[in-house]
């Protein structure tokens, strides 16, 4: 037997304790990236609401001014669909960056992120 490579470290028991401590690493690194994203989804939707809140202060005023109903409604909505379209895309990438990361911690092997098709310079 050689001096690098104790007796303990080959036993039955050895292995299963250093696969319990792998697993048990692998499952508080999820609940970590679960943590994460969940604070990520979270501190979103608290910026949206402030930004939805902020951008709201014009048009509140126009409020009062007559004449301006229906085009305030019209801008309303397209400002919720912009605003709200931004912060989607955050929780989306959050989303994904929560799988990779599950993925990784589980060993799965990469899948190679794609690349968006280049497009052809006008002439």
């Amino acid at each position: 037997m050689s001096e690098a490579t104790p007796h303990a470290a080959r036993t039955p028991s050895a292995t299963k304790t250093a696969s319990r401590a792998r697993t048990k690493g692998r499952r508080d690194a999820r609940k970590v990236a679960d943590l994460v994203r969940r604070a990520v989804d979270e501190g979103a939707t608290t910026v949206e609401d402030i930004h939805k809140a902020i951008a709201n202060l014009p048009l509140e005023v126009l409020e009062r001014i007559d004449g301006f109903e229906d085009t305030l409604k019209s801008v309303r909505r397209i400002q919720e669909q912009s605003i709200g379209a931004v912060y989607n895309v955050i929780r989306r990438v959050n989303a994904e960056a929560t799988r990779l990361a599950g993925d990784l911690l589980a060993g799965k092997p990469k899948k190679t992120a794609r690349q968006p098709a280049k497009r052809q310079a006008k002439t």
